[in-house]
């Protein structure tokens, strides 16, 4: 995953002004496409196993919609489910993470966070380590984690560590993780496509 990590690094507010006309050059692939994706989805995401077929119909329409700022959605029935930047991981919408809340780790920011998170900054080890801030043990450089909030029940952001959940306690301080889709940015307006 660490491979994959300096595509990401830096992406601050990846989905800001974004509309439905920014996944317009949208693609049919075949079937043989459709398995690798979702297979490469599930080696990502192996808690998905269960609900795959609800999320995913074997018989639902997709496609790929290649989009601005070198961003790849997969988009089955019209609903965009997961979006990869440059060859880096595919990563949920917050549409589907809300639907499936379990799928991957989560690191949890404090209040003083919030509202920082929500414009768009990259989120920083106090956050996580701080009265409030909470995070899954044993995660690795460049893995995806959803951003949940002190408080709050559903993700706010999702994004990828750029260091191990043990540095992030040993060197608190820096950035930690790059998030990349958060509420109210333009791929969380965009409902349809």
């Amino acid at each position: 995953p660490s491979a994959a990590l300096p595509l990401v690094c830096g992406v601050m507010a990846l989905f800001k002004g974004w509309t439905p006309d920014d996944l317009s050059q949208q693609t049919q692939v075949k079937s043989s496409v459709q398995r690798t994706l979702k297979q490469k989805i599930l080696e990502t995401y192996p808690r998905l196993e269960p609900v795959m077929k609800e999320l995913w119909p074997k018989e639902g329409n997709m496609v790929i919609a290649k989009c601005k700022e070198h961003v790849t959605c997969i988009v089955v029935d019209k609903v965009p489910l997961f979006f990869q930047q440059r060859d880096g991981p595919w990563l949920p919408t917050l549409r589907v993470l809300h639907m499936y809340p379990t799928m991957m780790p989560f690191m949890q920011v404090d209040k003083g966070a919030i509202k920082f998170v929500l414009r768009g900054a990259s989120i920083m080890c106090p956050g996580l380590t701080s009265p409030g801030g909470r995070m899954e043990e044993g995660l690795e450089e460049g893995d995806p984690v959803q951003v949940t909030a002190e408080g709050c029940v559903h993700a706010c952001a999702v994004g990828v560590l750029t260091m191990s959940s043990k540095q992030i306690k040993d060197v608190n301080k820096g950035i930690c993780i790059d998030h990349i889709h958060y509420l109210d940015d333009g791929l969380w307006k965009i409902r349809e496509c």
